[in-house]
């Protein structure tokens, strides 16, 4: 298990990667994770992909909704706030 530091960095890494379009990395850092916002970050990235199925799915575990914003990349910014204000 990280620490909350290491764990909160290695979550702005992925939502970085995520936003230059380094889809494959950024789900490689949230997937192993079961911090909260990285099932965000999970599902954000599912929703870039097209796969709404799954991107749904990790919705669920998070107290967002698929439809909360249009735009993933605004998404990702909302989520990198969040995490900004943990750390």
């Amino acid at each position: 298990m990280r620490d909350k530091s290491t764990e909160i960095g290695a979550l702005k890494s992925a939502v970085n990667l995520a936003l230059n379009d380094d889809w494959h990395a950024a789900h490689h850092i949230a997937q192993d994770s079961d911090h909260l916002l990285a099932h965000w970050i999970h599902a954000v990235l599912h929703k870039i992909e097209g796969d709404e199925w799954n991107s749904r799915y990790w919705y669920r575990r998070t107290d967002r909704q698929y439809e909360d914003y249009a735009d993933p990349r605004a998404e990702l910014q909302a989520i990198l706030q969040q995490l900004d204000a943990q750390s």
